[in-house]
């Protein structure tokens, strides 16, 4: 198992809050996860924040807890790398995964426009990697 990663609770062990730490709180402190350790941010622990993937991004979407958190119309999506889901427009549990194979012309630029409103509403704070 790799070890060059970052764990959020180190920095919320921190004395000082995420937006004390950087001028744009849009680029929290970044960490890199193992998708395995990205579960661990799904929503069902009311303790962590909630955490969505596009193209390998993590992004902090607890705001959006009502639409990501357990019971949400998206929750599938939390915890995991959503690329492919989002680009199709589906909530099929198969669809919610990395990859972007085989993926249209069309369902690329869906992801595109995915991605810009995630980049406009949640702050990004890692990077899933692959090791």
């Amino acid at each position: 198992m790799a070890t060059d990663f970052l764990w959020p609770e180190v920095f919320l062990a921190s004395r000082l809050p995420f937006h004390s730490r950087s001028p744009n709180p849009k680029t929290r402190d970044q960490w890199s996860s193992l998708p395995q350790q990205l579960k661990n941010y799904d929503g069902t622990d009311p303790s962590k924040p909630i955490y969505v993937a596009i193209r390998g991004r993590i992004f902090d979407v607890t705001t959006g807890k009502s639409f990501y958190g357990p019971g949400g119309a998206y929750c599938m999506f939390a915890g995991k790398d959503a690329s492919r889901a989002l680009a199709k427009m589906s909530k099929e549990e198969h669809d919610v995964v990395p990859s972007l194979d085989g993926l249209t012309d069309k369902e690329i630029g869906v992801l595109n426009d995915w991605e810009k409103k995630f980049e406009a509403k949640y702050p990004i704070v890692g990077r899933v990697s692959s090791a």
